[in-house]
């Protein structure tokens, strides 16, 4: 029947004839077959893939398997210092904080209190003499040569004083000659004095004693010298603040008058 069909039909059997030689040249897919995917990767030139990337190469100095860790931190690097407190370098010694505050220190051991002037050194004890003389002459005027001039001038006030030193002495006192200060240096000057700071450059010596003395401490026969220069209710007065506030005189070593002034 075939042939029949494939002798009326010419080209069929042009066409069947190649068909079957195609089947046997050609075997079916196995699992040996060649995948037409991978035929087209296998054209794919090799630098057209992309590169993975090379792994890091190991230090040659560090041996394998071995992590560096940064060295610990000495314990034996000082810690930095704090500033040094300024301390006075001014002429005399004076101190780079106020001077004249009072320096009766809580806790602090009561200092020697001395009343023999033939212990003051020279310088001292003759600027002691000429303050003392001046007063007791009742001229206020008779001061302006002790207390300097300039960067060397007598602190009169523990603020900034504008002026004459001596116009604002005077302002201080009751009266308008400024007497009643010059009594006050008198009864200041005629008390017993300390030596503080000896040795260093806030040496002092000071009139009178209670600048450095703490007032609980005071006994009967030092409550009646301070009576002599202030009133019983100055005293109840200052007791608040723990210390001696009224006036007091400082000279330095050198013989320069320092400070005269009160409050705290």
């Amino acid at each position: 029947m075939l042939e029949k069909h494939l002798s009326a039909y010419p080209f069929a059997r042009v066409f069947v004839l190649a068909t079957a030689v195609c089947a046997l040249s050609i075997p079916a897919w196995s699992a040996n077959s060649i995948d037409p995917m991978q035929l087209a990767l296998s054209e794919i030139k090799k630098e057209e893939l992309p590169q993975a990337a090379e792994p890091a190469k190991p230090d040659a100095s560090q041996p394998t398997g071995e992590t560096k860790t940064p060295p610990p931190a000495s314990t034996d690097t000082p810690a930095v210092a704090p500033p040094a407190p300024a301390t006075g370098n001014s002429n005399d010694g004076a101190q780079a904080t106020n001077p004249a505050m009072p320096n009766a220190k809580e806790g602090a051991e009561t200092p020697e209190v001395q009343y023999d002037l033939s212990k003051l050194p020279f310088p001292v004890k003759k600027m002691h003499q000429l303050i003392l003389e001046a007063a007791k002459s009742g001229n206020i005027e008779a001061l302006r040569p002790l207390i300097g001039s300039g960067d060397d001038v007598t602190m009169l006030s523990l603020a900034e004083v504008d002026g004459d030193p001596l116009t604002y002495l005077k302002s201080q006192a009751g009266d308008p000659d400024g007497q009643e200060i010059l009594a006050i240096l008198v009864d200041v000057l005629e008390s017993g004095y300390v030596h503080i700071d000896a040795g260093t450059a806030d040496e002092l010596y000071v009139w009178p004693y209670f600048f450095a003395y703490p007032l609980d401490k005071l006994d009967a026969k030092q409550k009646v010298e301070l009576f002599q220069i202030v009133t019983a209710g100055d005293y109840d007065e200052m007791k608040q603040f723990g210390t001696y506030v009224f006036y007091r005189l400082g000279i330095t070593p050198k013989g320069r008058w320092r400070f005269f002034v009160t409050g705290d």
